[in-house]
């Protein structure tokens, strides 16, 4: 998008596809805001990128916490003076997710990271977009988000829903003033969070899976499309 100034910011920048983002990113030329709960998972993203650490700006922060966003944002604000482009790509889900087993607080933990961190951190970008009259938020859900499995728990199941959701009330209502956003719905990918399954796949099984630069390559599509292009929803699964 060469209309616009290149500063993105990216939520659980810490791993997973979160973190493969926020290396795109800079790799690419943007400065990239870091966002995610551990301060040593975000210095090792930036690490890992290879670049100068000026181009990123670590925050440690819950995107579920209603205060911690707003420090976030008065944070980038100070840094960058904005936002172009939000990748929400916080998420987490827990062993005992069933119906029969899921408790109340493991429900809330999950709604937390999984939707109203999005919901926090795309309404304190949006009016900045809004102003400028430009920017995109993607939004990284889960095919989860389309059909409910038992292997994601329906605590996750909800979160990415609503995640899905979330994208479709952008587009309705901010589409006119210049803001677009795009659900990528991934299949199952090799990150950290398959850890917390009841029973985590093998070695083996993982290497079947979708790797964040897959997933990322979907983000990068809907961030470098023209502002006169839009595309709301990227299904990718392995082969």
């Amino acid at each position: 998008m060469e209309s616009m100034l290149k500063r993105a910011l990216v939520t659980g920048a810490g791993s997973g596809v979160g973190r493969a983002a926020a290396i795109r990113l800079g790799r690419e030329g943007w400065r990239v805001v870091v966002v995610g709960r551990r301060v040593d998972a975000l210095v090792e993203t930036v690490a890992s990128s290879g670049l100068d650490a000026s181009r990123f700006l670590i925050c440690a922060a819950d995107v579920g916490s209603v205060e911690e966003v707003e420090a976030t944002r008065t944070r980038v604000i100070e840094w960058m003076g904005g936002v172009d482009v939000l990748v929400n790509s916080a998420g987490t889900n827990v062993p005992r997710r069933g119906l029969e087993v899921l408790t109340y607080e493991d429900y809330k933990t999950i709604m937390e990271a999984n939707l109203t961190g999005a919901y926090l951190m795309t309404q304190a970008c949006l009016p900045g977009m809004r102003e400028r009259g430009l920017g995109t938020i993607v939004n990284v859900v889960s095919d989860a988000g389309r059909q409910a499995s038992p292997k994601a728990g329906p605590a996750y199941v909800m979160s990415k829903f609503g995640m899905a959701g979330l994208t479709q009330a952008i587009n309705a209502e901010e589409r006119g003033r210049g803001v677009r956003a795009c659900s990528v719905f991934p299949g199952d990918i090799d990150t950290p969070i398959l850890d917390k399954r009841p029973s985590p796949p093998s070695t083996e099984a993982r290497t079947h899976m979708l790797q964040p630069d897959d997933v990322v390559e979907c983000v990068m599509l809907a961030v470098n499309l023209p502002p006169r292009a839009l595309v709301e929803e990227i299904l990718i699964r392995p082969r």
